[in-house]
């Protein structure tokens, strides 16, 4: 009489086929599987309609082909120089769905803007991956007389009270990129902090400042019409969008001040997750569509990479601007 097998061994033996294929699987798709499984939350430290909104809504509208068909969802708290998004993502659970689009104030010099910011920058948070680098521009407004960076540095040596600029923030890149520029020439700038790009375009065009140094995606519109001009970006080498404008480096060597934006989660984020995350941030970021729209739209250089790549670049950020703005003793309002 043929034997059977028993209950017990086929539920066994299906049970080991089912860890055998599973075991077979190769790690992206385990990966893939496991983050992210639902709606992502990207916490953008600035309110709707500015540049980090814009960016970031790119990249939402791109997550999904490239993460399970979830969805990541843009979610504006901004204020205190991004330092408020900052706190909340530094509190998140570190389970994958609330990441922060990063940037320089909430993410590297906040602490030493407000020394009792309540979370600490250098350690509140895992980096993911750097997203992209904005390029900032030394302008002028039309009316003053001067068309290079020598003359700018000239004329403030013959002023004595320091000519005054627009910024659109204490701590904002614009304002550290002029201190610094202050400090290399050895010369004195006057800031006057106005609440928004938007503001500061404005009041150079009104005449109530020299210059400022803004992005180039801000201040573009404006030298297309001629209102200001530029002398000089802060990247080390000349820009895309404005190929005929000299680096500030050639006139201050070692100069170097952007705008950068990066993905980033609370502190504790598992390995595991950190890894799918920086791939699928990867692959939006330099995907054809995504790469045109922010080289277009906001002037923006792809960066990308890994993220011990992101979390050394931000080591690097906090020991540069660091010294700009003790020696300055610049504080937050």
């Amino acid at each position: 009489m043929p034997t059977h097998p028993s209950r017990r061994h086929l539920l066994a033996g299906s049970a080991a086929a089912a860890g055998a294929a599973a075991l077979a699987l190769p790690g992206r798709a385990r990966a893939q599987a496991a983050w992210p499984d639902r709606t992502v939350r990207l916490i953008v430290p600035f309110g709707p309609g500015g540049a980090v909104d814009t960016l970031s809504r790119t990249v939402a509208n791109a997550f999904p082909p490239h993460a399970n068909g979830q969805t990541l969802v843009v979610e504006n708290r901004g204020g205190a120089g991004g330092t408020i998004a900052g706190a909340f993502v530094a509190q998140s659970r570190p389970d994958g769905y609330t990441l922060m689009m990063a940037d320089l104030g909430a993410n590297a010099i906040g602490k030493e803007l407000q020394p009792n910011l309540g979370y600490d920058p250098a350690s509140a948070f895992t980096p993911i991956v750097h997203l992209v680098n904005l390029p900032i521009v030394v302008i002028v407004r039309a009316g003053i007389p001067v068309r290079d960076l020598p003359g700018l540095i000239e004329r403030a040596k013959q002023s004595r009270d320091g000519i005054p600029y627009a910024s659109p923030g204490i701590g904002h890149p614009s304002h550290l990129g002029v201190e610094m520029l202050a400090r290399m020439a050895g010369v004195r700038f006057t800031a006057v902090h106005y609440r928004s790009g938007a503001d500061v375009m404005r009041s150079l065009i009104q005449g109530e400042t020299e210059f400022s140094m803004p992005s180039v995606s801000t201040a573009m519109p404006f030298i297309r019409e001629g209102r200001v001009r530029p002398i000089a970006v802060g990247a080390p080498h000349p820009v895309a969008a404005l190929p005929d404008t000299p680096p500030v480096a050639a006139t201050l060597p070692g100069f170097e001040a952007t705008t950068w934006h990066g993905v980033v989660g609370p502190a504790g984020l598992p390995a595991e997750i950190v890894a799918a995350a920086n791939r699928v941030f990867n692959a939006i970021i330099t995907s054809p569509p995504v790469r045109e729209t922010v080289q277009r739209v906001q002037a923006a250089e792809v960066v990308g990479g890994t993220p011990e790549a992101f979390a050394a670049f931000i080591r690097r950020e906090i020991e540069k601007w660091t010294p700009v703005i003790r020696t300055g003793g610049i504080r937050a309002d």
